[in-house]
């Protein structure tokens, strides 16, 4: 899977927005700077978030962004769906509409099971627990394999 700068940011400025003290806005110049975003970037992937209703919009001279709903409640799964699309598609088609033949007749459900595993970790782990560095035991587990950490 290749995770995007967009997904990336996006993450990110949330985490930022989950860990934020308070119910106050917080400036799309405060997020980028915290996480060192280019801001017009981060502004448009905000845009999306708000569309997506991931994020709420206050606007004037103490206006900023906030989470739209609690943290406890918005997966990376959410967010990477709000962003990109599908968790997981081949050439643009998701994988249950796939069909292949002869030799690679099974591909599909490797692509489905694929799906599967990023499910297994994006939809159980919210911004809340990003935001407290507290990872739900079972993506714990498969980080702190050895195995997941080679670069291959």
């Amino acid at each position: 899977m290749r995770i995007t700068a967009k997904v990336d940011y996006a993450i990110r400025a949330l985490a930022e927005l989950a860990a934020a003290p308070g119910e106050d806005p917080i400036k799309g110049e405060e997020l980028a700077a915290a996480q060192d975003v280019p801001l017009r970037f981060l502004e448009n992937i905000l845009r999306e978030l708000r569309h997506a209703g991931i994020v709420q919009t206050q606007r004037g001279p103490e206006g900023g962004y906030r989470l739209a709903r609690p943290a406890r409640e918005v997966t990376l799964a959410d967010v990477i769906r709000a962003v990109e699309g599908p968790l997981a598609a081949v050439q643009g088609v998701r994988p249950e509409r796939l069909a292949a033949t002869g030799a690679a007749v099974a591909l599909p459900d490797v692509w489905i099971a694929v799906r599967a595993s990023l499910r297994s970790v994006l939809e159980h782990v919210t911004l809340a627990d990003l935001a407290a560095g507290r990872l739900p035991p079972s993506v714990r587990r498969i980080a702190s394999d050895p195995d997941a950490r080679a670069p291959h």
